[in-house]
């Protein structure tokens, strides 16, 4: 299946200059929707994991059906401010502003392997961050897994460089 044939692009968002890749049209497809997952629970599979995280909010759309599919743990990296128990939180850049994501404390033990699956990886801000919060937490990054990489972006060659192990199921410009 083509996935590329189910992804919307929206130019001018969410500011001028930005051309957002669209995940919607995909999972509102159960035909699409089905193969991605099966997809990604497949290269899940080749990876040596303790439990599965997902970055707010489209991330959790995938990670959620790795951990069921898996039975794995299931992490939430958050936005700053909506986790309710004591939190590990780490600032970064994206490419349209600044953020902070935070884990609980509790999530990750030292020594565990926790793979990061998200919709898409672009200059890598949010990614890294990602790495930084489970290293702190104690734990080890097992590897990414992302639906598009946006290939003329820093993002997944930023990745590799710092020793991650990076999947991607389908590749776009960003511009």
């Amino acid at each position: 299946m083509d996935l590329k044939k189910h992804i919307r692009s929206i130019p001018d968002y969410p500011k001028k200059g930005i051309l957002f890749r669209d995940i919607t049209t995909l999972i509102k497809n159960p035909d699409a929707f089905k193969f991605t997952n099966d997809k990604i629970i497949e290269l899940s599979k080749k990876l040596d994991f303790d439990k599965v995280s997902a970055i707010e909010s489209r991330g959790f759309v995938f990670a959620s059906t790795v951990s069921y599919a898996l039975n794995k743990p299931f992490i939430l990296l958050r936005k700053k401010n909506k986790l309710p128990a004591e939190t590990h939180s780490v600032d970064f850049k994206l490419e349209y502003g600044e953020a902070t994501i935070e884990v609980h404390k509790d999530s990750i033990s030292k020594g565990e392997r926790i793979l990061v699956i998200d919709d898409l990886i672009a200059t890598g801000g949010t990614a890294e961050a990602a790495a930084k919060l489970i290293e702190i937490s104690g734990g080890v990054v097992a590897g990414f897994i992302f639906v598009i990489n946006l290939f003329d972006l820093p993002g997944n060659n930023l990745l590799k460089k710092k020793g991650y192990n990076t999947e991607c199921l389908i590749e776009f410009p960003g511009h």
